[in-house]
């Protein structure tokens, strides 16, 4: 089953700049541990600064938008008492007052968004899925911990949504859309199909029907390997394609030459003499 998702934080959303941010609307700035430099949020400070990332967990304190008070990270401000966000959440530093239904995961370890209720935590993938795929997506040990095999980035903590092809394996979504708007459709990790490639395949039917194969190639039999059922599968060859006779599938891969039946020799050639 084709589905995508949105495990990322809840920062995935870039929203008008308030304050000299893109990322949130809030009422407070984080003091960064590591500089202790003041930043609206920590995305501007990754930004900003090439040599060093913030770890938002470090943040031990901020200053409030309203009245400039410096002072530990807490949910409103010591001095005015204004609310730094709607949503604050203290383990992760993050303080938002847009509502986008975050929540935090402990097993994530980090904020998320898209509502509670609507994800669970998958033990063996290890990141938060839409509860529609509970008990019907294939799980990968820590799949969520690997890098996209397109842009290499990291998928557990990103901001980019994720696809979750039915082989299972994380991809960012704005990368499985620029492989399907350049005519990839199979898994960059195991080569299986990424979308329903039924019309395609009996497409690739019908042009095979159509169009026979020489002589001297009509009793070539390959054995094959497809990669979507993982089954191997003794097949006419046909220049078009392949097909696996076990789920019709032409995402396959030739083994080797199973039997000719006819072979073919070369017709002598009178060559001039020089």
């Amino acid at each position: 089953m084709e589905v995508e998702t949105n495990p990322d934080q809840s920062d995935s959303i870039e929203v008008q700049p308030q304050n000299g941010c893109k990322h949130y609307k809030r009422n407070c700035k984080l003091v960064a541990p590591c500089c202790n430099k003041v930043y609206p949020c920590r995305f501007c400070h990754d930004e900003d600064n090439e040599n060093h990332a913030i770890n938002r967990k470090l943040v031990k304190e901020v200053v409030c938008i309203k009245c400039d008070t410096q002072q530990k990270t807490a949910t409103h401000c010591a001095k005015c008492e204004v609310s730094f966000g709607n949503y604050v959440c203290l383990i992760c530093n993050l303080f938002d007052l847009e509502d986008r239904k975050q929540f935090h995961c402990e097993d994530c370890g980090m904020c998320r968004v898209g509502g509670r209720d609507n994800y669970y935590h998958c033990k063996t993938c290890d990141i938060c899925l839409p509860i529609k795929l509970k008990n019907s997506h294939k799980c990968i040990e820590k799949v969520a911990h690997d890098n996209c095999a397109v842009c290499l980035e990291d998928l557990h903590s990103s901001r980019i949504p994720s696809h979750i092809p039915p082989c299972g394996h994380l991809i960012h979504t704005s990368c499985y859309d620029q492989l399907h708007s350049n005519g990839h459709y199979a898994c960059p990790l195991c080569g299986a199909s990424m979308m329903d490639m039924t019309p395609l395949w009996q497409q690739m039917d019908e042009e095979i029907a159509s169009t026979p194969m020489p002589e001297e190639y009509r009793n070539v039999s390959l054995s094959v390997l497809c990669k979507d059922c993982h089954k191997e599968s003794k097949v006419l060859y046909h220049i078009i394609g392949l097909k696996c006779e076990h789920c019709g599938s032409y995402n396959t891969v030739e083994s080797r030459i199973q039997t000719v039946q006819k072979q073919q020799v070369a017709p002598k050639m009178n060559l001039p003499v020089t």
